[in-house]
């Protein structure tokens, strides 16, 4: 095995595990290359959401407070994507490990923290080109965005943080199974969290145990702040639990809760199994 040559400063190591990172991030999109059904399936899928759930779901429910219901519907989708888009990354770190990849990443002279920091950043680069192909589907069922530019570049600046924060959760639980099969199998549990939440249908109407679950849940949060964000339909009024009250600053407190807790936490686990 070829022995770890770390620079002795900070900086160097800091450095260096960027430079590996960046490299590694150029591998995963490399590897998208080379299998680009995968990249069509995963740009396609949100595209058919919008359709789906707009014209299907859009004759059914009442928005609180009236408004199109696509317009209503359009940010909880976008925070359903960024949500399930954890698996994506958990499927792909889990074949890495199974496949004798991380292996052989340890057994080359580069920093530890770069293939995390590689997979998650090859995720958040996925993650932009998709929410602009489902903006785009979006904007042809009429969604419209009304509080201006810079009010719509936070929104979409909140969902790339939360998607950047939940690959990191998605890189350590595919660290922990280590095997595609059974990532796979954890994909449909991603579901009920998205569902359980006022993505779909206002949490008003929800038995009461179900609605204070889903009031905290930060897909709720996520999706109330693009609805704030962008002046949809559904924005955050009246008796709300907290979260729902401040989207916005609560759907940044769990960003960087997640990050706190899983990057340190995936950085450690790939590092632990290495040995």
């Amino acid at each position: 095995m070829t022995a770890l040559t770390a620079p002795a400063t900070r900086a160097g190591r800091l450095l260096w595990a960027l430079t590996d990172g960046l490299t590694l991030i150029g591998r995963e999109l490399g590897r998208i290359r080379q299998e680009p059904g995968e990249l069509v399936a995963a740009l396609i899928f949100p595209a058919i959401m919008v359709v789906l759930f707009g014209y299907v779901f859009g004759s059914a429910i009442s928005v609180p407070g009236g408004g199109n219901y696509r317009e209503y519907l359009m940010p909880g989708l976008f925070a359903m994507v960024t949500f399930t888009s954890t698996m994506a990354v958990t499927m792909r770190v889990a074949t890495d490990a199974s496949r004798g990849v991380m292996d052989r990443f340890r057994s080359m002279p580069m920093a530890r923290s770069a293939v995390p920091f590689g997979q998650t950043g090859a995720e958040i680069l996925n993650g932009v080109l998709g929410m602009v192909i489902m903006a785009v589907a979006g904007l042809v069922v009429g969604w419209r965005a009304h509080n201006g530019l810079w009010q719509t570049a936070e929104a979409f600046a909140l969902l790339a943080l939360m998607r950047y924060a939940l690959s990191w959760a998605g890189c350590y639980l595919g660290l922990v199974v280590k095997n595609e099969q059974t990532a796979d199998h954890l994909v449909p549990l991603v579901f009920p969290v998205t569902m359980l939440s006022n993505s779909f249908v206002p949490t008003g109407g929800m038995p009461k145990v179900l609605q204070v679950i889903a009031e905290w849940n930060p897909v709720s949060a996520l999706t109330a702040a693009c609805r704030e964000l962008f002046g949809n339909p559904g924005a955050p009024a009246g008796d709300l639990a907290w979260p729902l009250a401040h989207p916005v600053p609560a759907t940044l407190g769990w960003a960087l809760l997640l990050l706190a807790v899983f990057a340190p936490l995936s950085v450690r686990t790939y590092r632990v199994r290495g040995r």
